[in-house]
């Protein structure tokens, strides 16, 4: 086909669907967020942006992704288990690096559903401390609309240290759903770490676990902010589409 045809192979992109109201939330939060960075081009680098993400021990075989060359059909398949074991990680992702990770599990390793006293629990036990040496001068927090995240006696609990300063839905600032194309964690971050971390196919928890907080200690200040930078890009990219998908983004080569 490219050699006859001149035609090339494209894969198809997935994006989350978006609903009709969407459109327009995203672009407040742009036109919001692109004002901030007109009066303080360092906008960008005084926001935390915070996510929780699962990992699992099988990690996944991407069937679009993987290919096996040969000269006949080997006919190979890939077993996996019905529910795997995994672990549940929350991170904070700025200028100065990751904050994290905190895994949401109970005294015996097993990865805990993360509900409104859970988010709470890490709040005051890991983040608190977390940013204990850090001066919190102007600087946002970000969380996506779960319920755990929304909940008021959460946000009165991060309005102890953000107050006024909060991107939340229920927050200072809104934060449009099912807008994974503008969090940093989503778009870089939980891609990033799970390519390296399954590198090696680690069979364990324990092993896996290893395995993120290694991988997430070379995400270093200099990475950060260059994908920060990336992130102002998607604002105006939101902006172009009028708060559609980003395609010039998504389709760049």
């Amino acid at each position: 086909m490219r050699r006859d045809l001149k035609l090339h192979a494209y894969k198809i992109q997935l994006t989350q669907e978006l609903k009709p109201q969407d459109h327009g939330q995203r672009r407040t939060f742009a036109a919001w967020a692109l004002e901030q960075l007109q009066v303080d081009p360092a906008f960008a680098r005084k926001i935390i942006f915070s996510d929780e993400a699962h990992f699992r021990v099988n990690g996944y075989v991407n069937k679009q992704n993987c290919r096996i060359w040969a000269d006949q059909n080997p006919e190979v398949t890939c077993s996996i288990a019905m529910h795997p074991a995994k672990v549940t990680v929350w991170c904070g992702f700025w200028a100065g690096g990751v904050i994290g990770p905190y895994f949401f599990e109970d005294a015996m390793g097993n990865a805990l559903t993360v509900n409104g006293d859970r988010y709470r629990a890490m709040i005051n036990d890991f983040l608190w401390p977390q940013l204990d040496d850090m001066d919190l001068t102007d600087i946002w927090f970000q969380q996506d609309g779960a319920t755990c995240h929304t909940a008021r006696a959460t946000l009165d609990l991060l309005h102890e240290k953000f107050n006024g300063f909060i991107i939340s839905r229920g927050g200072d600032v809104h934060w449009p759903p099912r807008s994974c194309d503008i969090t940093p964690l989503d778009f870089f971050l939980w891609g990033y770490v799970k390519s390296q971390v399954y590198a090696d196919k680690p069979e364990t928890i324990s092993a896996l676990r290893a395995n993120i907080i290694r991988v997430l200690g070379q995400v270093d200040a200099e990475m950060c902010g260059k994908v920060l930078e990336n992130w102002t890009m998607r604002m105006h990219a939101v902006q172009r589409s009028r708060g559609g998908h980003l395609n010039d983004i998504i389709f760049h080569t």
